[in-house]
């Protein structure tokens, strides 16, 4: 592991200078140095105990703080909302301190630092929340096993207007703490499967009430979190990341184009600091569900005034080319970052990039695959 493997690629540019990707960007009220974004990741390498963010963490996201943009993995935002172990969380004080020290180390780097706010929603381990049930949309267990508890995934209770209520005071409780921490901004995940998506999609929303049934309804949920947190984090510092495509958590919609027009026109009107949208691949997406023509471009159309945030897997050419066609205003990295804590020097220098990944180190453990990819050997300074 490490930079001189034989996995290692060349991905060179002809003309560096001339390449957006390393340029600054005024993205709503802060200025990035670049347009790369490390995306948002789950590691598992806080305590599992209490979620507390650590000292390992710290030098992680220190480590990429040559990315213009750190978005953190999902950080649950309530003792009963998290499907990690050793997910960093941001429920508590102690957590907030422990997100504070990341953060304020990230700034001395200059660069800007996201907090990520989820609730896993029905594909949360019982496990996981002293053996509670969890809580969803409806009551639509996802078929199969959990791979965390290698148990089948629990049967989760249909949510009343009052847990909405209270799970709505929960993502604002954890919006101040993010304030508190001195975070940039805040993310609301609302993609992979998790409560937000669950209310988005109607594979898994079968409600009769106000948040079910039309897709105005079914977007009810997510626009209560953007307006609950605005008093503490102006809409220009709030962000969504959306999955259009993604099956994780057995996830479908019957009309997803529609679904996501509507949702992304409607966000335009609350200026957000920006959309993140993951593309996933169409493995086991019936045809109904697949977006045609370019991916990206379609929902480019359907928000014309705010920034996007593509993640596809991007090597940095392919990266340079969606920022080229303005169909996207940066790039989100996840394997290349993990990889390469040092990816935009490596791209501005164009230094060989490291591929050698191994994934049996993804999640949970100490530092081995988290903190010890080095930085290129030759690096120099990036600012």
């Amino acid at each position: 592991m490490g930079c001189s493997t034989s996995k290692e690629k060349l991905l060179y540019f002809e003309d560096t200078q001339n390449k957006s990707i390393l340029n600054p960007l005024q993205l709503g009220p802060i200025k990035i140095k670049n347009r790369f974004c490390l995306a948002p990741m789950t590691r598992g390498r806080a305590d599992p105990k209490n979620g507390i963010p650590n000292d390992l963490m710290l030098e992680y996201y220190k480590q990429r703080a040559t990315f213009g943009l750190i978005i953190t993995e999902s950080a649950a935002i309530s003792p009963f909302s998290n499907a990690f172990l050793g997910a960093g969380c941001i429920y508590t004080q102690e957590q907030m301190l422990g997100w504070k020290k990341i953060v304020n180390a990230v700034h001395k780097k200059n660069s800007k630092i996201i907090c990520q706010m989820f609730h896993s929603g029905r594909a949360t381990p019982s496990e996981f929340i002293q053996g509670e049930t969890p809580l969803a949309p409806s009551a639509i267990r996802i078929p199969g096993i959990n791979a965390q508890t290698q148990k089948p995934f629990p049967q989760p209770k249909e949510m009343t207007l009052h847990d909405i209520e209270k799970t709505l005071l929960e993502f604002k409780k954890a919006a101040l703490l993010a304030k508190q921490a001195n975070f940039d901004g805040v993310q609301i995940h609302a993609g992979n499967g998790y409560l937000v998506d669950q209310f988005l999609r109607n594979g898994s929303n079968k409600r009769t009430d106000k948040y079910g049934g039309s897709i105005e309804n079914r977007c009810k949920f997510l626009l209560q979190i953007i307006e609950t947190i605005s008093p503490i984090f102006p809409p220009s510092r709030i962000s969504i990341r959306i999955t259009p495509t993604g099956r994780y958590n057995d996830m479908y919609d019957s009309d997803p184009i529609q679904l996501y027009q509507y949702l992304l026109q409607t966000l335009q009107n609350y200026n957000l600091h920006f959309v993140e949208i993951k593309r996933h691949g169409y493995v086991d997406v019936p045809p109904a569900q697949q977006i045609p023509g370019d991916f990206f471009a379609t929902f480019r159309k359907f928000y014309k005034k705010g920034k996007i945030i593509a993640n596809d897997g991007f090597d940095p050419k392919k990266a340079q080319e969606i920022l080229d066609s303005g169909n996207a205003d940066l790039v989100s990295f996840a394997s290349l970052a993990v990889s390469n804590p040092d990816l935009p020097a490596r791209v501005k220098n164009n230094w060989p990039l490291n591929t050698d990944l191994d994934y049996n180190t993804f999640y949970q453990g100490g530092k081995v695959g988290y903190t010890d990819y080095p930085c290129y050997k030759n690096q120099k300074s990036i600012s």
